[in-house]
């Protein structure tokens, strides 16, 4: 074995018991639940919702002002959801038109999906499309420049959060996040945290990444959407890349 596995091993071990400070569900609870105000139940949807464990966290906290509501492409999921109250939709966040009306919702999650997406683009702008002007998108990533990585890079290693034999075909810094969002003005970043920080034990990952956000395992994102007219598809149509976009059915290549 040779040292760099033997150094990796180590950490896997060390961070046993703190894998779901990964997920922030703490920063985006009360993100959410900070935007109910009055009587009138806060409609949020969650993309990617998985068991719907997100939205729970969140109706609990807002003791059921909340309607729920989630886009799941796994049954089992979905299934799932449906025990615990939840309407879950099966779809393809990078193909597809979410299903809800224009400026309908109050707050859209996307909690650790968008690494594993390509199209960017028109996810955004589906989620300005049905957000209503002020809504929030909440968005949970890995962080591509974690303390743990930028070591790993040092050494030589490939970063854990952007393995090429792995699930991930996008990595994401504080930096690089809101100068997407924020691009042409559709939305702007109003908040940030971090949560974990491999491989310290709980303890000490909670307060290190309260105290180093953008060094922490992973980065969350309180995304409001502003008042600007238009579809964020804009932002892609005044830009070339060599890469090639789908766009979503209303504007296919």
């Amino acid at each position: 074995m040779s040292w760099k596995e033997y150094v990796y091993r180590k950490a896997i071990a060390l961070k046993a018991g703190t894998e779901d400070l990964v997920y922030g569900r703490h920063l985006l609870r009360d993100w959410a639940a900070g935007l109910a105000t009055g009587e009138r139940p806060i409609r949020i949807l969650d993309i990617g919702c998985g068991y719907g464990n997100d939205l729970v966290a969140i109706r609990e906290t807002l003791g059921g002002k909340a309607v729920l509501y989630g886009l799941e492409g796994y049954a089992p999921y979905r299934e799932d959801c449906a025990k615990v109250g939840i309407l879950a939709h099966d779809g393809d966040v990078e193909r597809d038109c979410l299903p809800y009306d224009d400026s309908t919702l109050d707050v859209v999650l996307m909690n650790q999906v968008l690494e594993h997406t390509k199209d960017l683009f028109w996810i955004f702008s589906e989620v300005n499309r049905v957000l209503r002007p002020g809504g929030l998108f909440l968005v949970g990533v890995p962080n591509l420049a974690a303390w743990h990585d930028r070591l790993m890079l040092l050494v030589g290693m490939q970063p854990s959060g952007m393995k090429v034999l792995g699930p991930h075909v996008r990595g994401f810094t504080q930096p690089g996040m809101k100068a997407f969002a924020e691009a042409d003005g559709f939305f702007q970043v109003t908040g940030f945290g971090g949560s974990g920080f491999y491989p310290f034990p709980r303890a000490l990952a909670v307060r290190l990444a309260k105290w180093f956000p953008t060094l922490a395992t992973g980065i969350f994102f309180r995304i409001e959407k502003t008042t600007k007219t238009g579809s964020f598809l804009d932002v892609l149509r005044s830009r070339r890349f060599e890469t090639a976009y789908y766009q979503g059915p209303l504007s296919p290549l």
